[in-house]
């Protein structure tokens, strides 16, 4: 198990490099963690540190953003299931078309849409601490 901390949001863009270099090959990433644990600001870090240039944020009602690397000019999608009822929701978009894709797909409230997942997901658990910090766990990749 690896883990992440962020000692406040000072640290977000340190704690996203950390995060990038231990990406490896992997494409899907499904978050986990409270409301308001920070998954979404984490992820729009992680996806600067990747190149992306254009404005991020929670695609809670749109389900899923695209962006694109300025440097490396790779795909880059970003899911929030959140407001799905149930899988079959997600079905309906296509993930299985978007996780095949060879794109990075990070995903927020993936508990959710768990057997649609990729074998090799890498799975982040968010955690935050009374003192405001950030922890991240994930299984190695």
């Amino acid at each position: 198990m690896n883990t992440i901390h962020i000692k406040d949001l000072a640290h977000i863009r340190a704690a996203a490099k950390e995060f990038v270099s231990q990406m490896g090959d992997r494409t899907v990433f499904a978050f986990s963690g409270a409301m308001g644990a920070g998954k979404t600001t984490f992820i729009k870090a992680v996806c600067e540190e990747l190149g992306v240039t254009d404005a991020t944020g929670s695609p809670t009602f749109a389900l899923v953003n695209e962006y694109r690397s300025e440097t490396t000019a790779e795909l880059i999608y970003h899911f929030d299931f959140y407001r799905i009822n149930d899988e079959r929701e997600a079905e309906a978009i296509g993930t299985s078309d978007y996780f095949d894709s060879g794109a990075i797909c990070f995903i927020e409230w993936a508990e959710k849409i768990t057997p649609l997942l990729p074998d090799d997901t890498v799975h982040i658990r968010m955690t935050e601490s009374p003192d405001g910090s950030r922890c991240l766990d994930f299984n190695a990749v």
